[in-house]
């Protein structure tokens, strides 16, 4: 048919719409649905071509033999496929692992295509889940994902809402407690063990797997999609797995951060991952209480991230296009190489150096002002010290005026006493 078309297309006729009449509705009605599904296999078929067009084509994998299998048992995988719950069974073979659900769908994550593997273990959570985030997408069900996670409910979601409503002395209360703690240890060590034999495999095998734990004692709540979550550094990345979608940023991806609407005023702010690949989009976090911001900025000095804050939203967009073009981004001159310019990031850290000069400003006047008062006051006290002698000079210069010395002015008082007792005598 394909030879056809392009044979007689120069000379084809194309139908825009065609109406049929017929006086059974039912065969007409069938004809109508077997079109319908056609036309929706086709358009499915073309859609798988597309997302397969770019797929990097993994190894097949190679089925460990003559020996024990590790394997987690009764996992639930995210993603799903076609949108039903997936459980099944992991287990690690000589090359990469595989998830084989209890529909029988299979799913294989190769070793050399892991390029984070994390492990989180239910403190404080619902689940305890081992995460993959891959170098290249692979399929699952339809479409590509770069994110695959097993998991385990130790707690039904349900059922922590319902825990609210019944009292701390109930006994069956304090029963179900010490048996989800034993539950929790239980899973988390089934977890922690099958992560160190897959390492053994991988490494056994000359492959590199090493599996993250996230820090809890750094993590902050923030809005990285839609809702408000709690993220957590790794060695390597910045994570939510509990969530999805899942958020996972690479730090050695990472080039810079930038904090906005940092302000007196807000209780929240922004943080704006930016990427070293500038046709690339920042990766986003909003609405961080301000408390965590002398925490998150302490981590990043560790990690060897520059950072810088601001007080309003900026578009990104417009930036990323600017940056990608500028050769001379990270100079600190034009290309005259004379004209001075702002290095790299530096130029986000101008709203802060305004503020630091206007500062110094202000102290540098308070400083001048200070001198002048003590200038004005040392010239005072010079005056009063010059008036005061200049007093006594003139005191003196009475004194010469008169043309009396100390001997003359003895020589009187002396005159003076021996008239007084002449006038006493008579």
């Amino acid at each position: 048919t394909l030879k056809l078309v392009q044979k007689y297309a120069p000379y084809a006729s194309f139908i825009r719409e065609m109406t049929f009449r017929s006086l059974d509705s039912q065969s007409l009605t069938q004809a109508f649905r077997q079109i319908q599904e056609l036309r929706k296999r086709e358009r499915q078929r073309e859609l798988r071509e597309l997302e397969e067009a770019n797929l990097v084509k993994q190894e097949k994998l190679v089925r460990t033999k003559n020996e024990r299998v590790p394997r987690l048992s009764d996992l639930t995988m995210r993603p799903v496929f076609a949108g039903r719950k997936t459980q099944g069974n992991l287990e690690a073979h000589t090359n990469g692992l595989r998830f084989i659900s209890t529909r029988g769908e299979i799913v294989d994550i190769m070793y050399p295509n892991i390029k984070h593997a994390i492990f989180q273990p239910c403190e404080n959570e619902i689940m305890v889940l081992i995460h993959f985030h891959l170098k290249n997408p692979i399929m699952v069900g339809k479409k590509k994902q770069k994110d695959i996670q097993f998991f385990t409910e130790v707690v039904d979601a349900s059922q922590t809402v319902d825990m609210g409503r019944r009292s701390m002395y109930d006994p069956d209360e304090m029963d179900d407690e010490q048996r989800e703690r034993q539950l929790r240890k239980k899973l988390n060590e089934a977890f922690k063990e099958f992560c160190r034999k897959v390492e053994n495999t991988a490494r056994k095998n000359d492959y590199t797997v090493e599996f993250d734990i996230p820090y809890r004692d750094l993590g902050f709540q923030g809005n990285p999609h839609k809702e408000m979550v709690f993220i957590m550094p790794t060695l390597n990345c910045l994570v939510n797995l509990s969530e999805t979608p899942f958020f996972v940023v690479d730090l050695s991806d990472v080039d810079h951060v930038h904090f906005e609407r940092v302000t007196f005023a807000s209780k929240a702010f922004d943080m704006v991952l930016v990427n070293k690949d500038f046709t690339k989009q920042p990766a986003r976090v909003d609405m961080i209480p301000n408390g965590d911001k002398d925490a998150i900025q302490e981590w990043l000095t560790d990690m060897e991230i520059s950072y810088t804050e601001g007080p309003m939203n900026l578009n990104w967009k417009q930036i990323m296009q600017t940056v990608a073009v500028d050769d001379r981004f990270y100079m600190n001159t034009e290309e005259d190489e004379v004209t001075e310019k702002e290095a790299g990031w530096e130029f986000l850290r101008m709203y802060g150096k305004d503020d630091e000069e206007e500062e110094e400003e202000e102290d540098e006047s308070e400083f001048s002002g200070e001198d002048a008062e003590s200038e004005e006051s040392e010239e005072e006290s010079d005056f009063d010290e010059e008036s005061e002698s200049e007093s006594d000079y003139d005191a003196d210069e009475d004194l010469e005026e008169q043309g009396m010395d100390w001997e003359d002015m003895e020589r009187e008082a002396a005159a003076d006493d021996r008239r007084k007792n002449k006038r006493d005598a008579e």
